[in-house]
């Protein structure tokens, strides 16, 4: 059983993240599903550079599956729209090279604890058996692909060696595998003290964020080079930066170092956790740089670079009426919460949870149009194949 600390809350070490981190599950106002549509539109302006990758795929024989797997699936339709788009695009290179359409199999992973009974639920029933590829794929209101779910990291092997056509990967790979060790050790030189993330810390901290990354970064690329056919490709999407000093986080510095980092502090002033408690919590996230993402591949060797470039991509907010000055404080709210929400729950506990994401909106609501205007993503875009 987890360590339990202050107001019997269930602490949660590093090595547990894994076990417990998520986006926020379920069909609520918080969760990830309902706070999605600008990684959507995020997705959709970058379809272009996805089907670029995908005419470099080497076409294997149709009477092999071909199989696709999205890693840091989630539990929203994105995913779902993704596979369905990589499975029509290479079922038409397939017939326009003179073949039959091979059968699909698309793998959606996650870690455990993610809600793949909320995907699974939208996902769109086969097609009935029995019948052709050609006709799966025009079945209206039915998916063309056998489906399953691989629960489990994507830092460390998942599927069995040169088993996988093509990885697809968004808005994932800036979550740490882990916060490390020293950012929360009070005798070290990179103890984040009096933050919850890297954005505007010292030189210390943000060198152990960029080595986790690295670290992590490594590793899913060993485990990939492992897995995929000769001839397969990765199209991997996250969270990046312009700036080449680290503690400049770019849109994700603003959404966590900023109204979220003034919510926590509030907590303190006002009595209702210490300061180390606070100082104890980071958001495992690194946004790297251009050169943070290719000292790696290249370091890994096993992929050539067809493409790697930052990817403007926009608010990470769902706001229908930017004038609502509200509805902007709860679209913020709910941006913090549908990513981090569990990690903070699992912190501090659901009651003290909720009153920081009430406080991150009230925050949201005084800064409208400063929230609207500066928070904006910048991603990393990565196409790489496999010889």
């Amino acid at each position: 059983m987890a360590p339990r600390g202050e107001n019997n809350i269930v602490v949660v070490p590093n090595m547990k993240l894994e076990k417990v981190f998520c986006m926020k599950g379920g069909n609520g106002e918080g969760s990830y599903a309902n706070n999605s549509q600008a990684q959507a539109r995020h997705a959709r302006s970058m379809l272009h550079l996805l089907r670029e990758t995908l005419d470099g795929v080497q076409l294997t024989s149709p009477e092999v599956p071909f199989t696709v797997v999205d890693l840091g699936c989630s539990s929203g339709s994105n995913t779902i729209f993704t596979i369905e788009t990589i499975i029509k695009h290479m079922s038409k290179r397939y017939e326009e090279a003179g073949f039959k359409p091979p059968e699909f199999s698309a793998f959606f992973s996650d870690l455990p604890s993610n809600d793949f009974n909320t995907l699974f639920q939208l996902l769109p029933p086969i097609a009935d058996p029995g019948v052709s590829m050609e006709e799966y794929l025009a079945a209206k209101g039915h998916r063309s692909y056998f489906a399953a779910a691989v629960p489990g990291s994507f830092y460390k092997r998942l599927f069995p060696c040169r088993s996988i056509n093509l990885f697809h990967s968004a808005f994932s790979l800036h979550w740490l595998s882990q916060v490390p060790d020293c950012v929360v050790d009070k005798q070290s030189t990179a103890y984040n003290e009096g933050r919850v993330f890297i954005h505007g810390a010292n030189e210390g901290t943000a060198s152990a964020y960029k080595k986790q990354f690295q670290s992590d970064l490594s590793g899913f690329l060993r485990s990939r080079a492992q897995e995929m056919m000769s001839g397969g490709s990765m199209f991997l999407v996250c969270l990046g930066r312009t700036s080449v000093d680290p503690t400049d986080q770019g849109g994700a510095g603003l959404l966590f170092g900023t109204h979220f980092q003034d919510a926590w502090n509030d907590l303190v002033l006002e009595g209702l956790i210490t300061s180390e408690k606070r100082d104890n919590f980071n958001i495992p996230v690194y946004a790297p740089s251009i050169q943070d993402f290719r000292e790696v591949v290249e370091a890994n060797g096993s992929f050539t670079i067809n493409k790697l470039e930052v990817f403007k991509g926009g608010s990470p907010l769902v706001v229908n009426q930017p004038d609502d000055e509200a509805e902007v404080g709860r679209a913020l709210a709910n941006s913090c919460r549908s990513v981090a929400g569990v990690l903070v729950d699992a912190h501090i506990g659901e009651e003290l949870s909720k009153e920081l994401f009430l406080r991150v909106e009230h925050k949201g609501t005084s800064h409208a149009k400063e929230v609207l205007e500066q928070i904006q993503f910048f991603h990393i875009v990565a196409s790489l194949s496999f010889a």
